[in-house]
C-alpha cells in the first residue's frame, strides 16, 4: 500500500512552504499526504502579511481524524505558532501513537517574520524534542533551542549533542546560513556522526527549503528507509528542487517540487 504521511503545519498562500510544500514533497516521494492545518497565512515570496491561527481543538480534531482512519506511517510538524498548540500536538502524538515523528521547529520565516511565540519556543524543547525521531533546526532555531549561538560547524555539533541529550533520537542541524562557500549539514544520533558537505548555490530561490527537507525525511521514513538514507535522499531532493526552481515571485522564490524524490 502507498505510505501515508501526516503534516501538522501552517498553510502558505504562496504555495512554496508549509502544507503546500509538504504535500508536493510527499507526492514526489510516492507517499499519500494528509494534513492538520495549524494556521492560515497570507504569505508570498516577500514575507508574511497576516496569520489566522486555527483553534487548537480543531487542530487536534484534524490529527484524530487522520490517525483513526488513514493511519500515517510517519508524521512531521512545522509551524505551530503558540505554546498551547505545541502542547496539544505533543499530547496528540502520544494519544494516537504516531510513529516516526520529524520535528521541524519552525520559529522564524526566511523573510525574518517570527512564527512561534516565546512560550512556544520553550514548549518545543520540553514537549516535542523528546518525542522526535529527528529534529531539524537551522542555525537560528538551534540557537534558540540550546541557548547558545550556533554559527559554525563546531557549535552545530554542540547543538546536535544538546538536542539529543534533551531526548531527541537524532538531530540534523542545517548549515544553510553558515557564512562560508560550503553548505554543511550535521546529523547526530547519539552514537554516530554523519556530515553532508556541498558547494553553496548562488540563488534567491530558497522559500520553503526547511519545510521541504523535513517533509522529504518523513516520506523517506514512511517508505521504510533508515534515518541516514532518508536524510541523504531529502538533501539531494532539496538541492535538485533549488537548481530547478521556476524563478517565481520577486522575493525568496519557491523550489520546483516536481523533481523526482527518493525511491
Amino acid at each position: 500500500m502507498i505510505p501515508v504521511v501526516l503534516t501538522i503545519a501552517g498553510s502558505d498562500s504562496g504555495g512554496g512552504a508549509g502544507i503546500q510544500a509538504d504535500l508536493k514533497t510527499f507526492h514526489a516521494f510516492g507517499c499519500f499526504g494528509t494534513t492538520a492545518i495549524t494556521a492560515v497565512t497570507a504569505q508570498d515570496t516577500r514575507g508574511v502579511r497576516g496569520v489566522h491561527r486555527v483553534p487548537v481543538e480543531t487542530v487536534v480534531a484534524q490529527v484524530r481524524a487522520v490517525a483513526e482512519d488513514l493511519r500515517p506511517s510517519a508524521c512531521k510538524s512545522g509551524m505551530l505558532g503558540t505554546g498551547e498548540a505545541v502542547r496539544a500536538v505533543a499530547a496528540a502524538l502520544d494519544r494516537h501513537r504516531l510513529p516516526r515523528y520529524v520535528l521541524d521547529p519552525v520559529m522564524v520565516a526566511t523573510s525574518g517574520d517570527r512564527l512561534l511565540d516565546r512560550e512556544g519556543e520553550r514548549a518545543v524543547l520540553d514537549e516535542l524534542v523528546p518525542r522526535a525521531a529527528v529534529v531539524t533546526p537551522n542555525l537560528d532555531e538551534a540557537s534558540l533551542l540550546v541557548g547558545f549561538p550556533v554559527r559554525d560547524v563546531e557549535s552545530m555539533a554542540r547543538a546536535a549533542e544538546a538536542l539529543v541529550s534533551r531526548g531527541a533520537r537524532a538531530a540534523l542541524v542545517k548549515g544553510g546560513h553558515l557564512e562560508s562557500d560550503a553548505l554543511v549539514d550535521l546529523l547526530w544520533d547519539g552514537a554516530e556522526w554523519r556530515e553532508w558537505r556541498r558547494p553553496r548555490l548562488a540563488t534567491r530561490n530558497t522559500h520553503g527549503t526547511g519545510c521541504t527537507l523535513s517533509a522529504a525525511i518523513a516520506a523517506g521514513l514512511a517508505r521504510g528507509h533508515d534515518l541516514p538514507r532518508a536524510v541523504g535522499d531529502a538533501l539531494d531532493y532539496v538541492r535538485r528542487a533549488i537548481e530547478a526552481a521556476p524563478g517565481l515571485g520577486s522575493g525568496h522564490g519557491p523550489l520546483n517540487h516536481m523533481v523526482t524524490g527518493g525511491a
